[in-house]
């Protein structure tokens, strides 16, 4: 059972999820808090398996959340999903250089979050595809997008070509599925440079590989 903390500082959001979550089997919805530090002192007590956080709240946000989770539980930390309006949010980057491990349109269908839920606890990625290309979308249209860091140019300098272009494609918002379609090989393929690529560049996940690739200047 993979047991889950919302939240959420909108009463009518967190009961949303609780009705979408705890209908699946495998799911369980065991606290609720309606702003960061209420959620931060309920792990000190009810330790759970994904915290689905809103990235804007009142008092400390999302952002700083993750930080603090991830400061005070260090390698015993629950997995991080946040959930956003990519319109109007542009602390995406924070929250995933702050150790969120995906993020989710606010917009995703029931189904794609259960399935991100799951996705996340099981140690995978939960990256929307829709939310990936609004982020990348938003950087493209920042009146001055971030200078490429060069540390993390030399991270990517070491993929070989087909790892970087799998990378690229991964920024742009696409499954394996759809990559493997794209360059014509299979998922399975994909799935492994993916994974040689995180492993070069130390990222967590794929959540964090889009961070550092972004980060590196990457685009699709």
């Amino acid at each position: 059972m993979v047991t889950v903390m919302l939240v959420d500082d909108q009463e009518m959001i967190r009961a949303g999820l609780r009705v979408i979550l705890g209908a699946h089997p495998e799911i369980e919805v065991v606290a609720e808090a309606a702003e960061g530090i209420t959620a931060l002192d309920l792990l000190e007590r009810t330790p759970v398996d994904v915290v689905l956080l809103d990235l804007n709240m009142p008092g400390i946000d999302g952002v700083e959340t993750t930080r603090r989770i991830r400061a005070r539980h260090g390698s015993a930390s629950p997995r991080v999903l946040v959930l956003t309006t990519f319109d109007q949010d542009e602390n995406v980057l924070k929250a995933l250089r702050a150790g969120a491990d995906g993020f989710f349109s606010k917009g995703a269908s029931p189904a794609e979050l259960t399935e991100g839920v799951l996705r996340i606890a099981g140690g995978e990625n939960a990256l929307s595809p829709t939310a990936v290309g609004a982020l990348v979308d938003h950087l493209h249209d920042a009146p001055e997008p971030p200078p490429a860091d060069p540390d993390k140019q030399a991270l990517f300098a070491q993929l070989t070509p087909r790892e970087l272009e799998v990378v690229r494609l991964v920024v742009e918002g696409l499954d394996n599925a759809e990559i493997g379609r794209r360059i014509f090989i299979s998922p399975f393929t994909v799935k492994t440079h993916a994974n040689r690529a995180m492993t070069k560049v130390s990222a967590r996940d794929r959540a964090h590989l889009v961070s550092l690739a972004v980060q590196a200047g990457i685009r699709p």
